[in-house]
């Protein structure tokens, strides 16, 4: 373990004990021991007022100068999320963004995958990863933090990645954090772009900074591995090869600890038509809108087009349409083939939402909005004038 009880120094207080959140702590024959449950907090350390508390360095942690042992690490990997037994499309996304990253810096790629058969490991492999670490054991079945840190830790300490890519969704927001911890290393959250620092080979970890208004280039170079987070949609899908050929490395779970249970897992019954997150067509409409009943107009061109809508922040502020429609850093990420902003001026929060659409069409009374600078076509106009020709002329066209 990294923490150590000097029990020479332990006088039994038992302040430990109340400090940690693991219940990881136990008092035996007077003196105070770590048990199986701790994480590595370190919240007892700063507790203890006799100081007994200590923190040991572990084999592959890197608490060492800068550059001893960076390059024993080697790979890039990226964690496959999975949802009921199926490879989540995030996955897809992020394997083209480390396909990239790995032939950059001449390494191997990698997927981690748990819970899902062989045959979603052979998928992965068609869609650009050299070899898949694979395990289908039934503790992966429904996500739980605990199983999944404790392998994917097991697996890193083993093999020594050099780059660990996740997506920022739920899931990787949940237990990356906990990997990056117990390894010692660094994390960024939610990024936005990766590039390779040319000169150093460091990974260059790229997010929205500030509320959105600066675009920050976070480095882990001390460290190893280099963890992020990458929001879902913001990158593109990897090339898919069905001829393409890797090898499947069978994990075995092992005693993984796990103190809870998922008893019941509940989806969203709101009534939302389609997932924003995975629209082909989203009609999006911000402050421009005026009020709520803009928004029955967008639904009717939704409607029409068989897409599905959208807000910036500001609508959603206003009350006029719930938070779950909201595109932008505070809301959902979107990569839609077409993307029609009624009404949105082009903050550059919304713009990071939204940006890497195929297709943007912005639709503004103000020619000198924002958002024209990122649109693929731009009509400079009234929205209540000119969407219900588009809606007419939609509607002839389909007959």
């Amino acid at each position: 373990m990294p923490i150590i009880i000097d029990r020479e120094k332990c006088t039994g207080c038992e302040t430990c004990i109340s400090a940690c959140p693991f219940t990881a702590i136990e008092i035996k024959d007077g003196k105070a021991f770590i048990n199986e449950y701790c994480q590595m907090c370190m919240a007892c350390i700063t507790a203890c007022p006799e100081g007994a508390i200590k923190e040991i360095a572990e084999e592959g942690t890197q608490h060492s100068a800068p550059g001893t042992q960076r390059s024993t690490y080697k790979g890039v990997w990226i964690f496959a999320e999975q949802r009921e037994g199926k490879v989540a499309s995030v996955a897809l996304e992020l394997l083209g963004a480390g396909r990239r990253l790995a032939d950059e810096l001449k390494i191997e790629l990698a997927a981690i995958l748990f819970g899902a058969s062989e045959n979603e490991a052979i998928e992965l492999i068609k869609w650009g990863a050299d070899k898949v670490y694979h395990s289908n054991s039934p503790i992966f079945e429904k996500f739980n933090d605990e199983p999944y840190s404790g392998l994917l830790v097991d697996l890193i300490r083993k093999y020594k990645p050099q780059i660990v890519l996740a997506g920022a969704t739920p899931i990787g927001r949940s237990f990356i954090p906990r990997v990056a911890a117990r390894l010692r290393t660094g994390l960024t959250a939610d990024c936005t772009a990766l590039k390779v620092d040319k000169d150093t080979g460091n990974l260059l970890q790229i997010r929205p900074a500030f509320g959105g208004n600066i675009m920050a280039t976070i480095l882990c170079p001390n460290h190893r591995p280099q963890i992020a987070t990458v929001r879902p949609r913001v990158m593109k899908k990897g090339e898919y090869s069905p001829r393409r050929k890797g090898e499947i490395i069978s994990v075995e779970a092992g005693t993984l600890i796990c103190r809870t249970r998922v008893l019941e897992t509940l989806k969203d019954s709101s009534g939302c038509k389609v997932n924003l997150q995975e629209a082909d067509i989203i009609i999006s409409g911000g402050r421009g809108i005026g009020n709520s009943k803009g928004f029955n107009l967008l639904f009717e061109l939704a409607e029409t087009l068989d897409g599905t809508i959208g807000a910036s922040r500001a609508a959603v502020d206003e009350g006029w349409i719930p938070y779950k429609h909201q595109v932008g850093q505070t809301g959902k990420t979107v990569c839609p083939k077409i993307y029609i902003a009624c009404g949105i001026s082009g903050a550059v929060q919304h713009l990071v939402g939204m940006q890497s659409s195929d297709i943007i069409i912005a639709i503004n009374k103000n020619p000198e909005a924002p958002i024209f600078n990122v649109a693929t076509y731009g009509i400079v106009g009234d929205l209540y004038e000119i969407i219900p020709l588009l809606i007419k002329k939609i509607k002839e066209i389909k007959g």
